[in-house]
């Protein structure tokens, strides 16, 4: 089960990215299967118009078939990270 992409949409002036960045990076210490990606919407404004990004940060999970299975607005807690790989890794092994 891999393939997990937690995808982090952020800014170089937001203060709560950092703290999204270190819980992103703490559950990806945890669960080797999830991968970070972050865009900064400011570089790439037509990727996170795409997304329907609307506030940083923004996270979105996706499963390894590019489904999402979770998105928040703010600041995730690592639970909700790790319940989201959960999920993310549950629809793989469904399919």
């Amino acid at each position: 089960m891999d393939g997990v992409t937690f995808e982090l949409f952020s800014t170089s002036f937001c203060g709560a990215c950092a703290q999204t960045r270190a819980s992103l990076d703490r559950v990806a210490g945890l669960v080797p299967a999830v991968r970070v990606a972050e865009t900064d919407v400011a570089a790439d404004p037509d990727r996170a118009e795409a997304a329907g990004i609307d506030a940083t940060p923004t996270v979105i999970v996706r499963s390894a078939t590019g489904e999402q299975v979770f998105r928040a607005s703010g600041v995730p807690t690592v639970d909700q990270l790790l319940q989201a790989a959960v999920l993310a890794m549950d629809g793989a092994a469904t399919r």
